[in-house]
C-alpha cells in the first residue's frame, strides 16, 4: 500500500469510505468500533514510548516492547476487520481470533505470576506507564461497548473482535501492574468509605 495524498476532501461532509467502498456517516456505529480501536492503538503507542525511556530492567523493557508491538499490529488488523463489511471481505484476509486471544492469556498468566494477589481496586497511577495502561484499559472497555453496538447491528462481525478486546482489557490491567512494579512505582488502592 503506498499512500501519496494524505487529504481527499471527501468526508467534508461527514461521510466517510468502507473498505469496499460504501460511504457511512462518520458517526456510523462500524466507524466508531474501528475508530475506538484506532485511539486504543494510539494510546498503546504512549505507552511504548513511556517504557522505552522508563528507568527498569533493560530486560522487563525489551519483553514489554515485544507483547506491545504485537499488540499495536493485532488492534491494526481488528480496525481493519471492523472496517471491512462481510462482503467486502476477501478471501485469506486476517481476522484476529482464538490463537491471538490465547496468546494474550497466556501473556496474563505470565505477568500476573509475579504479582501479588488483589486485596482492594486500584485507582488508576503506578507512575506513567501504568496511568497510561490504566487509560488504554478504559478506552479497550469503551471499544468493547462499541463493538458490541456494531454486533447488534451487523451479526456479520463474529465473536473475534470481542473476545479480543474483553482480554486485551484484562491485559492492560495486569500489565499495567506489572509495570509498575517493575519500575518501583507505587500502585493507590481505593479506600473504602470510613477507612480515610
Amino acid at each position: 500500500m503506498r499512500i501519496t495524498k494524505v487529504y481527499t476532501r471527501g468526508g467534508d461532509s461527514g461521510n466517510t469510505s468502507l473498505v469496499g467502498g460504501a460511504r457511512v456517516r462518520k458517526d456510523h456505529p462500524r466507524i466508531e468500533a474501528y475508530g475506538t480501536v484506532d485511539e486504543l492503538n494510539a494510546i498503546v503507542g504512549l505507552v511504548r514510548t513511556f517504557n522505552a525511556r522508563s528507568d527498569a530492567d533493560p530486560d522487563r523493557i525489551a519483553e514489554l516492547d515485544r507483547m506491545l508491538h504485537t499488540i499495536q499490529n493485532d488492534l491494526f488488523n481488528l480496525g481493519s476487520d471492523l472496517a471491512t463489511p462481510a462482503d467486502k471481505r476477501w478471501e485469506g484476509m486476517y481476522r484476529v481470533g482464538d490463537d491471538d486471544v490465547a496468546r494474550l492469556e497466556g501473556w496474563i498468566d505470565h505477568l500476573n505470576a509475579e504479582l501479588g494477589p488483589l486485596k482492594e481496586f486500584i485507582l488508576p497511577g503506578g507512575g506513567p506507564v501504568g496511568a497510561f495502561f490504566h487509560q488504554a484499559r478504559t478506552v479497550c472497555r469503551r471499544a468493547e461497548r462499541d463493538t458490541i453496538r456494531l454486533m447488534e447491528q451487523s451479526e456479520d462481525v463474529g465473536l473475534g473482535p470481542m473476545r479480543y478486546l474483553n482480554r486485551l482489557s484484562d491485559y492492560l490491567f495486569v500489565a499495567g501492574r506489572w509495570a509498575a512494579k517493575s519500575l518501583g512505582e507505587p500502585e493507590y488502592l481505593w479506600e473504602r468509605p470510613g477507612q480515610r
